[in-house]
């Protein structure tokens, strides 16, 4: 079941906001500080750390570092920075929101329980299934990008052989629980990390001619040949959009996870910080690097015959003079995979556990063992991972091409329904007479970046098919466009079926739901320790 409550009138809504904060081992309050959260059955196993390198770095795959050579391709490296700057933008805004909803409310569900709490279930039921689509999608590109690699590596073993060890190993880690999830991720980011940083100064070093046997520095001469839009002009940064916001779909997971943290007043705001530092080092900075080191018109962004050699990170280690370099990027992309498919059964599962808890997807996809672990849900998730060998049938790359879509097309409605949730929590705050002071977590530049996040994400949902109106492509259109009015189909059936109420400001139930960090209670036992008034040293190892 949802910890949120629906209304005034839930028993929940009593407590009253006046009583101690210290832990009472006598009331049910006492809840706040176990380790199993008494609502979801899910275990509070990720630290602070885990959360913080999840938003770093967390989530991010192959799609970023295949991917973008198609996004290059199409746009040039100019539309290519201008896409992952604006959408930067866009999720920075959209996880001020979140990080506002998600520190006072760190509830099972995240922002499709949010929905039901602000605006109406059928809202909540319709984010939450576009946001598993988003979630079996990007684990079926992940899927096919890793075993093509080990095909590349070897064939001996066909594609839906690898598939098939892979999908029995995820499922086997899943099943050890979230603890072991958020150690992996974390050391797996942290490898993402220095790998990142080792192409940039390789990409420096190269632009700057210091490569050996090297005649003339690189500088910016991919920008002039073939182009900085490589003449597709707006058409291109439109389709760069649609890759773009697969690449950032991920930043939002911090809010699924937050009912699996011990500390999320402490470990949410950290992490909706870190966010940032993901948008300018990571994105915006594998733009620029790969615009400045691999032509748009390399024949091998769109026609290689391996996922590697289809990495800008490939072609511009290949042209400085290492044709070998593929076996390191390959290795570098299987790294990025591992990551990528764990994260995408974790935050599948997760999404499919909170609905089934709730009403909004099958009962049995709800439950949990003893441990905490949701076990259907993580069958179910994975099992979703076939689509993958679409590509069997239709070739890797326009199997990319409509997984890359529907994820896309998902993001930016979810995205939007945060943003909107949002308003609505705020318009629901200041009618109740509730001070904004009270809000352990404050969105920046509130109401313009709410504003400014629904907007833009509107705005998105129908350019990012512009390019299959001329020349007409039926197929394309389609695959662009087909989620609206699916969410509009969610939304009213589910509301016509069961009659659920669109709730006003005035209605809306503010006080269940809240958490206090599992912490609380062993820092209250040693008489409240203000981590405010340590050495700044002491407060950054608490992190860790």
């Amino acid at each position: 079941m949802s910890t949120t409550g629906f209304g005034p009138s839930d028993p929940r809504s009593s407590t009253d906001p006046s009583d101690p904060p210290g832990p009472d081992k006598n009331d049910s309050s006492s809840d706040d500080f176990g380790l199993m959260d008494p609502e979801s059955g899910v275990k509070r196993g990720l630290k602070t750390r885990h959360l913080s390198m999840m938003a770093l770095a967390g989530i991010i795959g192959p799609g970023l570092l295949i991917g973008s050579g198609g996004a290059l391709a199409n746009g040039g490296p100019a539309s290519l920075l201008i896409g992952f700057g604006v959408i930067g933008i866009i999720a920075f805004s959209i996880m001020q929101s979140l990080g506002e909803l998600t520190t006072l409310y760190p509830s099972g569900g995240a922002f499709t329980a949010l929905g039901d709490r602000f605006v109406d279930k059928a809202f909540g039921v319709a984010i939450g299934w576009n946001y598993f689509i988003i979630w079996f999608a990007v684990l079926a590109n992940e899927y096919n990008a890793l075993c093509s690699i080990f095909v590349f590596w070897s064939d001996a073993i066909p594609l839906w052989g690898y598939f098939l060890i892979f999908w029995f190993a995820f499922t086997a880690f899943q099943l050890l629980g979230v603890a072991s999830f958020g150690e992996a991720e974390f050391w797996l980011a942290l490898m993402k990390l220095v790998g990142l940083v080792a192409f940039f100064i390789f990409s420096i070093v190269y632009a700057a001619g210091g490569i050996k046997g090297q005649e003339t520095p690189l500088g910016f001469r991919y920008w002039h040949d073939p182009g900085a839009f490589n003449g597709n002009g707006f058409r291109g940064v439109a389709t760069v959009f649609v890759f773009c916001s697969t690449f950032y779909a991920g930043v939002e997971s911090v809010a699924v996870a937050a009912t699996e943290t011990k500390n999320p007043r402490v470990a949410v705001p950290l992490a909706i910080r870190q966010v940032f530092w993901r948008i300018l080092f990571i994105y915006l900075g594998s733009a620029f690097f790969f615009g400045l080191t691999c032509p748009a018109n390399a024949p091998e962004l769109v026609t290689a015959h391996a996922k590697a050699l289809q990495s800008p990170m490939t072609i511009a280690i290949q042209n400085a003079g290492w044709e070998g370099g593929v076996h390191l990027i390959n290795a570098f992309i299987c790294v990025t995979c591992i990551s990528a498919c764990n994260a995408s059964i974790y935050i599948g599962s997760r999404t499919l556990l909170f609905m089934g808890q709730d009403g909004k997807a099958p009962k049995i996809l709800g439950w949990t063992d003893k441990r905490g672990v949701p076990i259907p849900a993580i069958l179910f998730t994975n099992m979703c991972g076939a689509l993958s060998m679409m590509n069997i049938s239709t070739g890797a790359g326009k199997a990319y091409g409509y997984i890359v879509n529907l994820s896309g097309v998902s993001t930016f409605l979810v995205w939007g329904s945060i943003a909107f949730i949002h308003i609505r929590f705020r318009k629901a705050w200041a009618v109740q007479g509730m001070s904004e002071a009270d809000l352990p977590f404050k969105s920046m530049f509130y109401p313009w970046n709410a504003y400014f996040g629904l907007a833009a994400n509107i705005l998105l949902v129908f350019v990012q098919g512009w390019t299959n109106l001329a020349p007409f492509d039926a197929a394309g259109f389609v695959d662009a466009y087909i989620l609206l009015p699916l969410f509009v189909v969610i939304y009213l059936g589910y509301k016509w079926w069961n009659k659920t109420k669109f709730w006003r400001p005035h209605e809306v139930d503010l006080l269940s739901g809240r958490r206090r960090d599992v912490d609380e209670d062993r820092e209250a036992a040693r008489g409240g320790i203000d981590t405010k008034q340590q050495p700044w040293w002491k407060r950054l190892g608490k992190n860790f």
